[in-house]
């Protein structure tokens, strides 16, 4: 291509682009309502540390950050850690791995996931994990739409010691979360 034609036509692609419209710049700081977002930098140990009868977490990320979207959590847990057999009503759940080994099941399929792998459980389909080898899991848990941080908080509100399963199973019952015995 000679000069003058590549010229003519960087002008007219640098023309085709100035025309797009200016909103679709700023698209990706306001949630599907138009609600502004405010961008936010979490450092590593910063966030709401909350116990949930044993899955230690810290919220990085909540419905308040993201207008309702989702919530972004960090879980550093021993092994043994686990949470039983459940099912989701309202949200998908994303674990991915970051140090250690968390066996997972999700629906039929049970599977140990190491650093780098992830799962997705989506709604109305059981799940359940468990931290195995022989070191602690850090895992990001990411959770959509938002929400469930409240209940992991009402969870968390919970008197020490070994959990009462009838009120456990109440306060996740309210967000639409079931036990599978």
């Amino acid at each position: 291509m000679d000069r003058n034609a590549f010229l003519k036509r960087s002008a007219l692609s640098a023309a085709a682009l100035a025309s797009l419209p200016s909103f679709a710049h700023f698209s990706t700081t306001s949630d599907k309502g138009g609600n502004p977002l405010t961008p936010k930098i979490v450092r590593k140990g910063e966030g709401k540390k909350v116990n949930v009868i044993g899955d230690q977490q810290t919220f990085k990320l909540t419905g308040e950050d993201t207008n309702g979207m989702f919530t972004l959590i960090e879980e550093v847990n021993p092994p043994g850690t686990m949470i039983p057999p459940h099912v989701h009503t309202k949200e998908d759940e994303i674990f991915k791995v970051l140090e250690g080994e968390l066996e997972v099941t999700v629906g039929n399929e049970t599977t140990v996931l190491k650093a780098g792998d992830l799962a997705f459980a989506p709604k109305n389909v059981p799940h359940t994990w468990k931290v195995v080898g022989d070191q602690d899991c850090r895992t990001i848990l990411s959770v959509f739409p938002a929400g469930l941080e409240h209940m992991f908080e009402e969870l968390g509100n919970l008197p020490p010691g070994p959990p009462d399963f009838a009120k456990v199973s109440e306060i996740c019952g309210r967000y639409g979360i079931s036990f599978i015995a």
